[in-house]
């Protein structure tokens, strides 16, 4: 294989040891959503984290196809991701896309502090590498969304701050470290979560709205979790509005130890 993947095996490296991290810890009970709002409390015992060990970490493979703008051209993609809910939440997110028949890896790394964002053609060739602040804030957004999509359980933590708006709409505020950012949360009648919006993220170092809208959701292991989801940015005009990366989850599994990722 050509460069012989080499983000998948520093993916696999990181993976292994985020999973040797002290995990949270203690069973979610009901009386603990005394803090979100009512439709984010609905969502929550929806996703059947209620009665449930608390979520320290969980392993997504997915695949779906991504482009980096309106008018460029979808690339299909396979990829996996690692999240952990310590002291600290961390991300670990590889993708294997390819353009023109050619495979590009991007690998998105998110623990402590640092923020990076590297991608190689044919796992050689640099075409993007990004790190700093601005990137870690937009990081952030992510591992908030990552929350209230693939672990709702997540949500009850002393990080995360609520407003309610009405029976289906909630604000929250999230703070990881030195970083603080918000996003409103649409729940439908199912009392399933149906979008996510910030306007905290960056494109291109300019602040531009981002959502997430979810689609289907199906049964996985004991939980209930979207299935399917947009990535959009809220460009302003002649641009507008629009999908940059669409989502199918294959498979979620939660509170993996380390030999999940020893090569």
């Amino acid at each position: 294989m050509i460069g012989r993947r080499r983000g998948r095996a520093e993916y696999l490296r990181r993976a292994e040891i985020e999973a040797g991290r002290p995990g949270v810890g203690g069973v979610l009970t009901d009386g603990d959503l005394g803090e979100p709002p009512d439709p984010v409390a609905r969502y929550v015992r929806r996703s059947g984290a209620v009665g449930k060990p608390r979520v320290s970490n969980f392993h997504a493979r997915l695949h779906g196809r991504i482009r980096s703008g309106a008018d460029t051209a979808w690339m299909p993609f396979t990829g996996e991701q690692f999240n952990t809910y310590g002291a600290v939440p961390s991300r670990l997110f590889y993708i294997v896309a390819r353009m023109k028949g050619l495979p590009i890896e991007v690998f998105h790394s998110f623990v402590g502090a640092e923020a990076t964002m590297r991608g190689k053609a044919l796992s050689i060739v640099t075409v993007v590498d990004q790190r700093g602040p601005e990137l870690a804030r937009s990081e952030t957004v992510t591992i908030l969304n990552d929350a209230c999509v693939m672990a709702p359980g997540a949500l009850v933590d002393p990080a995360c701050s609520w407003e309610a708006i009405d029976d289906r709409t909630a604000r929250v505020v999230y703070t990881r470290l030195d970083e603080t950012v918000s996003a409103t949360l649409h729940v439908d009648d199912d009392d399933q979560l149906i979008d996510f919006v910030s306007d905290d993220r960056r494109r291109d170092r300019t602040l531009q709205r981002w959502s997430t809208p979810l689609g289907r959701y199906r049964r996985f292991g004991d939980r209930w979790v979207m299935s399917s989801g947009e990535g959009r940015w809220h460009a302003p005009p002649p641009e507008g509005e629009f999908a940059y990366v669409e989502i199918e989850l294959d498979e979620i599994t939660y509170d993996v130890d380390a030999t999940r990722f020893r090569r």
